[in-house]
């Protein structure tokens, strides 16, 4: 297992871990921040502290440990310079949509782009944020409740009312299950 390499020193599996999760932690971080040198050094520091310490303790996702990671670390990192976001278990911390064409993809005409945008665009941040690390990422409920610090069974709910809240701001068209086809 690349994990149980890594923690051994395989400077190999490091560098695959590296490889394999660089782009997920990169899209995954531009959610909360557009200030890619902030984000690129948070996943340099994240890598560069993994390595030092080599954590005994037992991952069973690598993927959701990882972007719980570098989401405390950018948050940690606003902090410092005096942004000061919530991270109270039932916080609404910042989180933007920049890839949301991504999901409508499969939508052809601009105008139903434009009504789900804009139906996203009103959900609130944790409905966002689950979204995209549900169907953009494709993580499962419980690497998703891990990584907004939640139990199973709210990101199940959250999830839910993220979805009929977008089907009844569509009001009542079926656009909403297409985009999840």
């Amino acid at each position: 297992m690349l994990w149980e390499s890594f923690r051994k020193g395989d400077k190999e599996a490091f560098a695959t871990l590296f490889r394999v999760h660089y782009e997920a932690l990169f899209r995954f971080g531009s959610k909360f921040t557009t200030d890619t040198t902030l984000l690129e050094d948070c996943i340099q520091e994240l890598f560069i502290e993994l390595w030092q310490a080599k954590s005994a303790t037992p991952v069973l996702s690598i993927k959701a440990y990882l972007l719980k990671s570098l989401k405390y670390k950018l948050l940690r990192a606003f902090s410092k310079k005096g942004k000061m976001i919530p991270l109270a278990g039932g916080a609404d911390i910042a989180f933007e949509w920049s890839h949301e064409m991504a999901l409508i993809s499969k939508q052809d005409s601009d105008e139903k782009k434009q009504r789900v945008l804009k139906a996203m665009g009103r959900l609130s941040n944790r409905q966002k944020e689950i979204i995209y690390l549900k169907y953009y990422q494709n993580l499962s409920y419980e690497e998703v409740s891990e990584i907004m610090n939640i139990n199973y069974q709210v990101a199940r709910n959250l999830l839910y009312q993220a979805i009929k809240s977008l089907k009844a701001l569509l009001a009542g068209t079926m656009e909403i299950f297409l985009l999840f086809l």
